[in-house]
């Protein structure tokens, strides 16, 4: 090739990169209320690769078969997804104790975002996360009063691409 036809192709190609928005997903799940083959059938058909578990207490008993170590095993064999704890993303107990007392979404969503702000929650997961499916796990059913919409909205108003939520 010429260098005249070099240039055009480079040109042409920097042109489609800087026009090609990645649009990157983040899905959110909640494990109450939803016997296992929903769940894991959800999680699969997301094609997501790594789940990060945002809970804050991923060990109880309460937890069934998301049970921190039980989940793991289950991610890897039934849908090949990678299990991540993600405790940066998790609300702190004095937040949590505070909403359970008063029941105050509108005071738990500004402390919970002013806490994940402090930490830097963004800085603390690989950007290749993202690029090939993350499902941000808790235990709420819906998520509209739940962490992990606050930490899902929170992700993607830092992420530099389009980024869709998907709530499964």
């Amino acid at each position: 090739m010429t260098s005249y036809g070099n240039i055009i192709l480079e040109r042409l190609q920097n042109n489609i990169r800087s026009n090609y928005e990645v649009v990157l997903k983040i899905y959110t799940i909640g494990f109450t209320k939803k016997p296992a083959e929903i769940f894991f059938d959800a999680l699969r058909s997301s094609g997501a690769k790594y789940l990060l578990d945002i809970r804050l207490h991923n060990n109880s008993q309460l937890a069934g078969f998301t049970k921190r170590d039980d989940l793991k095993y289950f991610l890897k064999n039934l849908t090949g997804i990678e299990y991540y704890e993600m405790p940066v993303l998790a609300p702190d107990d004095a937040i949590l104790k505070e909403y359970r007392k008063t029941n105050d979404w509108t005071n738990y969503e500004r402390k919970y975002l002013d806490l994940i702000t402090k930490r830097e929650a963004e800085n603390h997961i690989p950007n290749s996360f993202f690029e090939q499916g993350v499902v941000l796990l808790c235990s709420e059913p819906k998520p509209d009063r739940c962490h992990r919409r606050l930490a899902a909205e929170y992700l993607a108003q830092k992420s530099p691409n389009g980024t869709s939520i998907i709530h499964l």
